[in-house]
């Protein structure tokens, strides 16, 4: 159990207050014992929940720029801020400020998933989807943006199915979940990856509630007024399905689909009011299509080559890689035998050696990648799997994680604020047992999470609670 300490012989240098209080300590746990349970109850409320500032001692800090790790750090929290960072020796701990004991663990950026389907249930099961009213797709939401959070990412990108009221609700705290960006509709061509018309004539985007207009589009001019209508339901990001997909029955992933100036007509009208497009695209062709008309990111790029790799180099880019997709399709076939198309575990399995070497053609090229999942295609809470997936295919452990924080944060134009631990920035931040660059799985097991701050809130903890601040002279 974390220690309360009424007598502190620390040499931690103390700034003072004006309150006349020494500094509250406890500890994490280090390995030698269980973590106990803080109250993580208004998450979405801005400020410390233990009173005061927090100083996060004795980590092993890496900051998400890519730089060496400092061994022995200090992470000042003033609110829902970072306060100062830097080396013990030379961060300053404000009296009355609790004191957490981070002796080896590791303190890094919050996660941000650039892909996630908040909506998705894992299991692609047709027989549930013709069975679930609307009303409780919109409540699965809760779950999932919950364990999501509870997995150590702070920040998500949804790619599509998605209404902005989730996010909205996110913010005003009306149930825990990590931030968000919505790209509420999937836009696709008739017969293309995001048209649901079933091979029986049932379209099973029939069901989708009202503030998520359908997406199925054909022609520039249908293309203008949908993504308006989009935007107008209160999309971040603009959703292209470019090319087909694994889970779609009427394609193949080597398709290209939506012309060039279809795609074009969608990058200009987002572009008119602030906003960008991420293209769904795995054959090369789509991918082409897709850059050259103007998306801001590829999603998945199954199939890249020099040509393609060129292009985003050229353009700035970025590559969202989703490997652990196709894995989850096939994991669930083998979970549940039987309840997927033989179409999907098919391309599946095709795609996913040339998924890998494209990704590692990438990396070694220095396209630039952005951490994102494509969870709901897996089950929630799964996310940081997907580092191990990228550090076995090519990137360094750092490296995977500048992609997951750093990078992330500059596609989603979020890096203002959030990806780096710097003064001035959120504090979106991770505690995590061990060390990631030994072994970039410790990301993956929520066990080895200590502790997961949004905005210096608690979205999951197992640190003790913390007491009240020990009055001077105690």
């Amino acid at each position: 159990m974390a220690k309360k300490h009424e007598k502190h012989d620390h040499d931690h240098k103390d700034g003072a207050n004006g309150k006349g209080e020494h500094s509250q300590h406890f500890h994490a746990a280090n390995g030698h014992g269980q973590l106990g349970a803080i109250s993580v109850g208004d998450t979405a409320q801005a400020g410390s929940p233990w009173g005061t500032s927090v100083a996060i001692t004795g980590v092993r800090l890496i900051d998400g720029t890519g730089t060496d790790p400092i061994e022995r750090a200090t992470v000042v929290l003033d609110g829902e801020r970072i306060a100062r960072a830097g080396a013990m020796d030379d961060v300053k701990i404000p009296k009355g400020a609790l004191v957490i004991d981070g002796e080896g663990m590791t303190l890094l950026p919050g996660l941000i998933d650039c892909h996630v389907h908040v909506f998705g249930q894992w299991g692609y099961d047709l027989l549930r989807g013709l069975m679930t009213p609307p009303s409780l797709s919109l409540l699965y939401a809760v779950p999932n943006v919950r364990a999501t959070a509870d997995a150590g990412i702070t920040t998500v990108r949804d790619a599509g199915g998605c209404p902005a009221g989730v996010k909205v609700a996110i913010e005003r705290g009306l149930f825990p979940g990590p931030r968000m960006l919505v790209s509420v509709s999937f836009l696709s061509q008739t017969g293309g990856h995001g048209d649901n018309m079933m091979p029986c004539c049932i379209d099973l985007g029939d069901n989708k509630l009202p503030d998520v207009p359908f997406g199925v589009v054909d022609g520039e001019e249908e293309m203008r007024h949908k993504v308006r209508e989009i935007l107008r339901a209160g999309a971040d990001w603009i959703k292209l399905c470019t090319s087909g997909g694994v889970l779609s029955s009427a394609d193949s992933p080597h398709h290209a689909q939506f012309t060039v100036a279809e795609i074009a007509t969608a990058v200009y009208e987002a572009g008119a009011q602030g906003k960008r497009c991420l293209a769904h695209a795995q054959s090369n062709q789509g991918i082409k299509n897709a850059i050259e008309a103007g998306v801001a990111s590829i999603e998945h790029g199954i199939y890249l080559d020099d040509e393609a790799i060129e292009m985003m180099l050229k353009r700035g880019v970025y590559l969202v890689p989703t490997l652990k997709a196709p894995q989850d399709v096939l994991d669930l076939a083998a979970a549940r035998p039987g309840l997927l198309p033989d179409y999907a575990i098919n391309k599946s399995r095709e795609v996913m050696s040339t998924h890998r070497a494209s990704f590692r053609q990438a990396v070694e090229a220095g396209v630039k990648i952005a951490m994102g999942t494509d969870t709901g295609v897996g089950p929630h809470g799964g996310n940081a799997r997907e580092l191990g997936l990228m550090v076995e295919n090519g990137m360094t452990p750092m490296q995977a994680i500048v992609a997951s924080t750093r990078s992330a944060a500059e596609l989603l134009r979020l890096d203002d604020r959030l990806g780096t631990v710097a003064e001035g920035k959120l504090a979106d931040l991770l505690l995590v047992q061990g060390n990631p660059l030994e072994d970039i799985n410790a990301l993956a097991d929520t066990e080895r999470l200590a502790l997961v701050l949004k905005g210096g809130v608690p979205l999951r903890s197992r640190l003790a609670t913390s007491p009240a601040r020990v009055a001077a002279g105690v």
